[in-house]
């Protein structure tokens, strides 16, 4: 049986050091260019020539436009128009990396734990920047939630802060602990279905159940891709909110 964590194995392409840097093109970037592509060209020539009566290629670049907007609408309200093109083109990535790692021979570069931290982080250090630009240290009432109190502050703050600070490690384990979590159990299946098969006759028979049960799992995964995009993205709302409008 393959190794089913070899799928997660980054792998240069074209090795490029610099110094003592790995600057190397590798597999994880590779897929990020063709998820960049795909979903460039498909949104460029969805909507080149819209119409009234749009064709089907309209209707679901509209639909996600759609999608994402009222996202923004209903967890930031009319204000988080500004931050339309962040959190669309952050859904378009995690979808993207969702979706084409199910692809055979691809790799999901949203099952890199780099990957989501790196997204993560940005909208975290994102919202503290605005944050403390649009309302200076009344910022940080954020820790501090309203009628707390006296003799319950020396409690409640470094809870307040340390549920804070992990929000970037929240949101990016969470997709990638799914993503990899999902794709292992496809390959460890798939692998049973092979092992079986090379029994003999009667091995095709007993390879049925988890062939069976990795094209359910497969439409699984599908389901489980969409999901997390979504939840990444509101989450990125939710937190994005603080800079317009503070929560406490």
């Amino acid at each position: 049986m393959a190794d089913p964590l070899h799928q997660f194995v980054v792998e240069p392409i074209i090795p490029i050091h610099v110094g003592g840097l790995d600057l190397s093109f590798t597999n994880s970037s590779l897929w990020m260019f063709i998820g960049l592509a795909v979903s460039t060209v498909f949104l460029t020539l969805s909507m080149k020539q819209a119409s009234l009566v749009p064709g089907r290629a309209q209707v679901l670049a509209e639909s996600l436009y759609e999608f994402v907007a009222n996202m923004i609408r209903e967890n930031i309200g009319p204000a988080g128009r500004q931050y339309f093109p962040l959190i669309f083109s952050l859904f378009m990535i995690v979808l993207m990396g969702n979706l084409l790692g199910l692809l055979p021979y691809s790799f999901t570069y949203t099952s890199q734990l780099i990957v989501t931290a790196s997204l993560a982080l940005m909208i975290f250090l994102t919202v503290i920047v605005l944050g403390v630009i649009r309302h200076g240290t009344h910022f940080f009432s954020i820790f501090m939630p309203p009628g707390v109190p006296w003799w319950l502050v020396p409690l409640v703050l470094p809870l307040e802060i340390v549920s804070f600070l992990i929000r970037p490690i929240t949101l990016s384990v969470r997709l990638f602990a799914n993503m990899m979590a999902g794709h292992l159990m496809l390959k460890v299946f798939a692998g049973f279905s092979v092992a079986m098969i090379s029994i003999g006759a009667a091995g095709w028979l007993g390879a049925m159940f988890p062939m069976l049960f990795n094209a359910m799992l497969t439409g699984f995964e599908l389901m489980i891709a969409l999901i997390h995009a979504y939840v990444f993205s509101v989450l990125s709302c939710l937190y994005l909110k603080d800079t317009i409008e503070l929560s406490h």
